[in-house]
């Protein structure tokens, strides 16, 4: 399957903000599809009938363009590209391999008839300089590798004959990266192979080299601590006693720089608690979410372990690609997998594995029960069993994917 898959919400984001006075910055982990991403609307420029010439691209990770790693030279090499009174549309892939990037980018932005857009698969693109040249001149675009709903289109195109169920279980256990999904999804070895080139080059590029990480094999025990607790409440004290157990002594800040690090890399995302009646977020035991199933499933060497824990996983990265702020719930003593928030909107969730048994199904309905508000509620299981119970919606999980 080589086609591209239409990653229509992100694509459907570019073509809204085209001609926009604002640099459109294009940011996730590597391999999530930000490249394709730049080829699918360039594609889309063309066809409106952009003319080629006016279409600059640049990957500065590609080895012929070490040369522009030195700002002043991609800001020359830019200007020389411009098309006289006429839009420009210039796209920087990984524009973070400059040193010094947001200079070229501002200067060419503030030119007339010049569209930027520009990637960076590390939070530190918009943490430095160019946030601060650029306040309130950027839109940032959060990538993120396919969702279920991507994945099955993929997969329908090779017509294998497995329904949604069996198609879900591969999405949860193999994960969701475009090139796994697209191109090695059936080799297993393969797929192995390019999940822990993704990683190392993740590990190495983007955390060692860029924040100066000088204890690689304590980098990895985190990303396997991390995985283990996926959903669960964690703590850097948590993890700094898990590593002293093990017989090493390290300290509590150094475990915060670390695992920083890796959410900066995109890798792990870490949502907050949130007091609802207290209306206010709460600083400890916020959880940890990775940013593929597949990837820690491999990391682990485990695909069929904590499954409840994995769909609460990909329900919050699917609320983050529907554009959503998302928290956890505390309410008394309970506690609501997430709170859902987008504009003037705000939506619960709960996720379980099952919810059959009456005993589960008290337990999980319990918190959302104590909301009194009017905002949707809703618990998210692979039951086939849907409908409401007392205003609270229940849902199948990969009905809602799909939906």
């Amino acid at each position: 399957m080589n086609e591209l898959i239409p990653r229509t919400h992100f694509l459907e984001d570019l073509i809204k903000l085209r001609d926009v006075d604002v640099i459109k910055v294009v940011t996730g982990v590597r391999r999530s599809g930000k490249s394709t991403l730049f080829d699918l609307y360039i594609a889309w420029l063309l066809e409106a009938g952009v003319a080629q010439n006016q279409i600059v691209y640049i990957n500065l990770e590609d080895v012929s363009m070490e040369c522009l790693h030195d700002y002043k030279a991609l800001y020359e090499y830019l200007v020389s590209r411009l098309v006289e009174n006429k839009m420009t549309y210039i796209f920087v892939d990984e524009a973070g391999r400059c040193e010094g990037f947001e200079k070229a980018i501002d200067s060419i932005y503030i030119r007339e008839n010049t569209d930027v857009y520009i990637t960076g698969s590390n939070a530190d693109l918009l943490s430095g300089e160019l946030a601060t040249l650029l306040s309130g001149r950027y839109v940032e675009i959060k990538m993120l590798p396919f969702s279920f709903a991507e994945f099955y289109t993929a997969k329908k195109q090779s017509d294998d004959g497995r329904d949604k169920r069996e198609l879900f279980m591969d999405y949860l256990n193999s994960g969701s990266f475009p090139v796994v999904v697209t191109q090695l999804g059936s080799d297993m070895e393969l797929s192995d192979q390019y999940l822990e080139g993704i990683y190392n080059t993740i590990i190495v590029k983007d955390v060692v080299a860029r924040k100066g990480i000088s204890d690689a094999n304590l980098l990895k025990n985190i990303v396997k601590f991390l995985c283990s607790n996926v959903g669960s409440p964690v703590s850097t004290a948590n993890i700094t006693a898990h590593i002293g157990r093990t017989g090493r002594k390290i300290a509590q800040k150094t475990v915060d720089r670390y695992v920083g690090a890796l959410a900066d890399s995109f890798l792990f995302y870490h949502v907050e608690r949130y007091n609802i009646k207290g209306k206010s977020l709460l600083k400890t035991l916020g959880k940890y979410y990775i940013v593929d199933t597949g990837l820690r499933n491999h990391l682990l060497s485990a695909t069929d372990s904590d499954v409840g824990h994995q769909i609460e996983n990909i329900v919050y990265l699917e609320l983050l690609r529907r554009g959503y702020r998302v928290n956890i719930g505390k309410i008394d003593d309970k506690e609501i997998d997430f709170i859902a928030t987008r504009q003037n909107t705000k939506e619960y969730y709960q996720v379980a594995l099952s919810a059959l048994d009456e005993a589960v199904l008290a337990r999980e309905l319990a918190p959302l029960q104590k909301v009194s508000d009017n905002y949707p509620k809703f618990l998210i299981t692979l039951d086939f069993i849907t409908g409401d119970n007392e205003g609270i919606h229940r849902v199948n999980l990969i009905d809602w994917l799909l939906g």
